[in-house]
C-alpha cells in the first residue's frame, strides 16, 4: 500500500469520526429536547424507567454479544458504584431542571462540564496545570454565574439542580477516563440499570397513564439517548480526541435551535453572553492540554539526552 493510500485513508476515517461526531452530538441534543418535552406531561421518574427500558432495546444485543458474565467481572467496583450513581444523578437532575428551565439555560451549565473536569483532574487524575488553563477555568466559573442570571433567580431549585447535575457530569467523565479500560456496552448497562430503579421507585404512587404518544415517545428516547451514546463511542476510535472535543459545543448550538422550533424560548442576553465564555474558555482548555501534550515527548527526549 503507498503512503498517498495510506494517508488518505486515514483522513478518510477522520472524516468518518468527525461526521459521526456530529450525528451524536444531534442525537444528544435531540434526547435533551424530547426529555423536556416529556417530563412537563409526565413525572420524571416515570421518565427515566421507561426511557431505561427503551435503551435496553439498543444494549440488549450488545450484551448478548459480549456475554453477560462481563456485567459482574469488573475491576475496581466501588469507582463503578460512584459513577453509576453520579450517572443517575445527572440524567435525573437533568430531567428535574429542564422541566422548569428553558432547556438552552440548562445546556449552558452542563456545556461548562469539560471545564470542571479541567479542574477536578488536577486533584483525581494528577493532570499538571498550568496557569493559562487555570485562567481559562475561573473564566468559565465566571461564564456560569453570569448565566445564572445573578438575582435571587440565581437560587431556584431548577437552578440548583441544573448546577449539581453539570457536575456530576463532569465527575461521571473524569471516572470515566480513570475506568477506560472497561467495555462502553458495560459502563452503559450500570447506569441504565439504576436509572430503571431509581425512576421505578420514583414512580411509586406518582404514576400517570401515558397515552400510546408519550409510551412510544418514552421508549424512543432511550433508543435515542444510546445510540447518541454508541455513535461518540465510536467517533472516538477514528478520530482524535483533541480533535472531536470541541465539537460537543455544537450541542449548545442545537439546544438553542430546538429550544425554538419546539418550544418558543429565545435565550435572554445574559445566558448568550455566559455561554459564549463558557464555549471560549473550554476551547482554549482543549488547544492548551493538546499543546502540552504535544510538547512533553520532545521535554522527555531532551531530559534523556537523546
Amino acid at each position: 500500500m503507498s503512503i498517498e493510500t495510506s494517508s488518505g485513508r486515514k483522513d478518510n476515517l477522520i472524516l468518518a469520526g468527525v461526521l459521526i461526531m456530529l450525528a451524536g452530538d444531534f442525537l444528544f441534543a435531540l434526547n435533551d429536547a424530547m426529555g423536556k418535552w416529556l417530563v412537563t406531561s409526565l413525572p420524571v421518574g416515570q421518565v427515566l424507567l421507561v426511557r431505561s427500558i427503551g435503551a435496553f432495546l439498543i444494549l440488549g444485543p450488545m450484551i448478548a454479544r459480549q456475554g453477560v458474565s462481563s456485567l459482574i467481572r469488573i475491576e475496581t467496583p466501588h469507582l463503578h458504584l460512584l459513577r453509576v450513581v453520579l450517572a443517575t444523578m445527572d440524567v435525573g437532575l437533568f430531567y428535574a431542571a429542564v422541566a422548569y428551565l428553558p432547556l438552552a439555560d440548562v445546556m449552558t451549565f452542563y456545556m461548562a462540564g469539560p471545564i470542571y473536569v479541567a479542574a477536578v483532574s488536577h486533584i483525581f487524575l494528577g493532570e499538571k496545570i498550568g496557569w493559562r488553563r487555570w485562567l481559562a477555568i475561573f473564566a468559565g466559573f465566571i461564564g456560569v454565574v453570569i448565566a445564572l442570571k445573578p438575582s435571587t433567580a440565581m437560587f431556584s431549585l431548577p437552578s440548583i439542580f441544573g448546577l449539581i447535575g453539570s457536575a456530576s457530569f463532569a465527575m461521571t467523565l473524569v471516572l470515566n477516563r480513570v475506568l477506560r479500560s472497561t467495555k462502553d456496552a458495560t459502563l452503559v448497562t450500570w447506569q441504565t440499570i439504576a436509572a430503571m430503579i431509581v425512576g421505578g421507585v420514583l414512580s411509586l404512587g406518582a404514576w400517570k397513564t401515558p397515552s400510546m404518544i408519550d409510551l412510544g415517545g418514552m421508549l424512543l428516547l432511550g433508543i435515542v439517548a444510546s445510540s447518541g451514546h454508541l455513535m461518540i463511542t465510536r467517533s472516538l476510535k477514528l478520530a482524535p480526541a483533541s480533535l472531536l472535543a470541541p465539537l460537543q459545543y455544537t450541542l449548545l448550538l442545537w439546544a438553542f435551535i430546538l429550544g425554538f422550533v419546539i418550544f418558543g424560548d429565545i435565550p435572554g442576553k445574559q445566558v448568550l453572553v455566559g455561554s459564549g465564555i463558557i464555549v471560549l474558555a473550554g476551547l482554549f482548555i482543549f488547544h492548551r492540554k493538546k499543546v502540552v501534550e504535544d510538547a512533553e515527548p520532545i521535554e522527555a527526549v531532551a531530559k534523556d539526552g537523546h
